[in-house]
C-alpha cells in the first residue's frame, strides 16, 4: 500500500562530459554531454524511502527542464501517495493540463520532459513501497486522444491475452534475458580505430546486432558501413541511424546507396514531426528490404498513433524520458501490439537502459508475448553511476532484483557531476579555452 505525504521535492542538473570522447556522437548532435535533470522525492513515511526520476538530456538545455521540473512542483508536494497512485490517470492528467504550462506544450518539449522526470520520480517510489516492478496498469493511462484507435476495452482485451503463456515467459526471461543490440561501437565522432578494436571486443562478447551512425557524409558512410560490415560478417545484423538529418527524398536516395550493406533499418530519417514523410520513405524503401525505425524525438501518444495509422514505421521506438513515464509509455505499447508493429526501444542515454529494461521486459512478458523482430538499444556508457545499473548477459538485458525502477544515482556521482558546482565541472569550467 502507497504510504507518506511528500514532503519534498528537489531536482539537480547532473552532466557527464561525455563528449570529450566523442560519446553519443551522430549526423545531429556532434558534441553530446549525457545529462539528466534528477529528481529525487522524500515523504513523511516512516520507511524513508525516496523516490528517484531522471529526464535525459545532452548538456545545454538541462537547466530549461529543471525550471519546468520546478514549475511543476505544486502538484506533487503535500500530497499523499496514495491519493496520487489511486487515481493515476487524473494526477497524470493534472500534470499534462496545468492551465498555464500547457500554453508552452502542450504534452511535448521541455515541459513533458519535466513530467516525465518527476512521473518516474513517483514510480521508483511507488515501486518501492510495494516491493515489485512498476507494473500498474490501465488505471495509470490517459487514453484521452488515441480512443479512435485503442479504448479502454481493447486494451484489457489485449491484457487478459497477455495471461496466457506469462509464467512461461517469465521464466525465459530469468534465464536467457531480453534480446539486446549495441550502439557504443559507432558513434559518428569515433575514429576507425576506435570503431574496429570495439566492434572486435563486441563480438568476442557475444554481440550480433550493431548499428551504426549515418548522415552526415555519403562517402564517409559508404566507407565505414563497408568497415563495420567487414567486421561482424553477413549474418550479423546490421541497424543505421540517421539522426533526423536528411529530407525525404535525401533518405530515399542516401539508403538506396546504403542498401548494399543490408540495414535491417534506418532510424530517424527525418524529421521526428514528419508522419507523412516517415511513410513515403518507408514505402519507398520497402523493395530494398529495409524497414524505418522512430520514435525516440516523438512527442507523446498521439505522434505514434498517427505513425501507426500512417504505416509510416516498421519499429517502433520508446522512450523512458521522452513520454509521460510509464504511464504514457504503456499506451504506446498496447498500440504497438494492437497494430502489430515490434518495438525495440531507445535507450541510448544515461540512465535510458536502465529505465526502458523494465518496460521492454514487461512488453515481452504481458503485451507483446513475442520477440520476433524485437531488440532493445544498449549502449555501454555511465552505468558505474547508477546504484542498481542494468545487466547484460550474453548480449541480452536480464531482469533487476531490485524494488524500484533503477534511476537512483550514487551519490558521490552527483555531487561529482552537478553542473556547475561539481568537481568534474569545476576544473572542465576553469581550463584554458573554456
Amino acid at each position: 500500500m502507497a504510504r507518506g505525504r511528500i514532503s519534498r521535492l528537489s531536482v539537480r542538473d547532473i552532466r557527464f562530459p561525455t563528449s570529450l570522447g566523442g560519446h553519443g556522437s551522430d549526423a545531429m548532435h556532434t558534441d553530446p554531454d549525457y545529462s539528466a535533470a534528477y529528481v529525487i522525492l522524500e515523504t513523511d513515511a516512516e520507511d524513508g524511502l525516496k523516490g528517484y526520476g531522471i529526464t535525459f538530456t545532452l548538456g545545454r538545455g538541462t537547466e530549461v527542464v529543471v525550471c519546468a521540473v520546478n514549475a511543476l512542483a505544486h502538484h506533487v508536494l503535500n500530497r499523499d501517495l496514495g491519493d496520487i497512485v489511486g487515481d493515476f490517470r487524473g494526477f497524470y492528467r493534472q500534470l499534462t493540463s496545468d492551465g498555464q504550462l500547457r500554453w508552452i506544450g502542450p504534452e511535448k518539449g521541455v515541459v513533458h520532459l519535466a513530467t516525465a522526470a518527476i512521473l518516474n520520480a513517483v514510480w521508483d517510489l511507488w515501486a518501492k513501497q510495494e516491493g515489485k516492478d512498476p507494473r500498474r496498469l490501465l488505471s495509470c493511462i490517459d487514453f484521452r486522444y488515441i480512443t479512435d484507435v485503442l479504448t479502454e476495452e481493447e486494451a484489457h482485451e489485449i491484457l487478459q491475452r497477455g495471461q496466457v503463456g506469462k509464467r512461461e515467459r517469465e521464466e525465459q526471461m530469468l534465464t536467457e534475458g531480453y534480446p539486446a543490440y549495441t550502439t557504443s561501437c559507432a558513434w559518428l565522432g569515433y575514429p576507425d580505430a576506435t570503431l574496429q578494436q570495439l566492434c572486435s571486443e563486441a563480438l568476442k562478447d557475444g554481440w550480433t546486432r550493431f548499428k551504426v551512425k549515418v548522415g552526415a557524409d555519403l562517402q564517409d558512410d559508404i566507407r565505414r558501413c563497408q568497415l563495420i560490415r567487414n567486421m561482424i560478417g553477413p549474418e550479423k545484423t546490421l541497424m543505421m541511424d540517421a539522426n533526423q538529418r536528411w529530407d525525404v527524398p535525401e533518405a530515399v536516395e542516401w539508403m538506396a546507396r546504403l542498401a548494399e550493406f543490408r540495414p535491417l533499418w534506418i532510424e530517424e530519417p527525418t524529421s521526428p514531426d514528419d508522419i507523412l514523410g516517415h511513410a513515403a520513405i518507408s514505402k519507398a524503401l520497402a523493395p530494398l528490404g529495409i524497414g524505418v525505425a522512430t520514435g525516440e524525438q516523438c512527442h507523446n501518444r498521439v505522434i505514434f498513433k498517427q505513425l501507426l495509422q500512417a504505416k509510416a514505421l516498421q519499429f517502433l521506438q520508446i522512450d523512458s524520458c521522452r513520454l509521460g513515464s510509464v504511464n504514457e509509455n504503456l499506451a504506446v505499447l498496447l498500440m504497438a501490439k494492437k497494430f502489430d508493429v515490434p518495438v525495440c526501444p531507445h535507450a541510448g542515454g544515461v540512465g535510458l537502459c536502465e529505465l526502458v529494461q523494465h518496460l521492454i521486459i514487461f512488453d515481452f512478458i504481458s503485451v507483446s508475448a513475442s520477440l520476433k523482430d524485437r531488440m532493445c538499444e544498449y549502449v555501454d556508457h555511465l552505468h558505474e553511476h547508477f546504484k542498481y545499473p542494468v545487466r547484460i548477459k550474453k548480449a541480452s538485458y536480464m531482469p533487476p532484483k531490485d524494488a524500484g525502477y533503477s534511476t537512483e544515482m550514487k551519490e558521490e556521482s552527483v555531487k561529482k557531476h552537478q553542473y556547475p558546482d561539481g568537481e568534474v565541472w569545476k576544473k572542465l569550467l576553469a581550463a584554458p579555452g573554456d
